[in-house]
């Protein structure tokens, strides 16, 4: 990724937009207005690489979000930490930011990632279908 200077520093989130689930959950977040610049990377993009240590693979696992202080979080305290900059999410941030909260949504994130193949099979059998 490059290094922005001082005064560009945005938050990076890392998706896999070849997940329709996932497409349409940063839809969401991409039609909203943060708080502060937000930089979108497609890392199911081909020209992709590995990232601040992360894989390609890695990335496309689970979530990603590179803080503007250039932390590397993934799962439930990444989901967290952009949620922070949403002013209509924020009580959500505030609420995974809790003690003991992080660990709890990291379990559900966990278990998602379980049953993602499915659903993201499912969501591509109903858009070929709506064609």
């Amino acid at each position: 990724m490059p290094n922005p200077d001082e005064n560009s520093v945005t938050t990076t989130v890392f998706f896999d937009g070849s997940c329709p689930l996932c497409r349409w959950e940063i839809s969401l977040y991409q039609g909203a207005v943060p708080t502060s610049p937000i930089q979108w990377i497609d890392v199911s993009d081909t020209k992709q690489t590995a990232i601040e240590g992360c894989s390609c693979r890695e990335l496309m696992a689970r979530f990603h979000v590179q803080t503007k202080e250039g932390a590397m979080l993934s799962g439930a305290a990444a989901f967290v930490a952009l949620w922070l900059l949403y002013p209509s999410w924020r009580w959500l941030g505030k609420l995974g930011s809790l003690p003991g909260m992080q660990a709890l949504l990291e379990l559900l994130y966990r278990g998602f990632l379980r049953l993602r193949p499915g659903i993201q099979w499912l969501a591509r059998q109903f858009a070929t279908a709506k064609r």
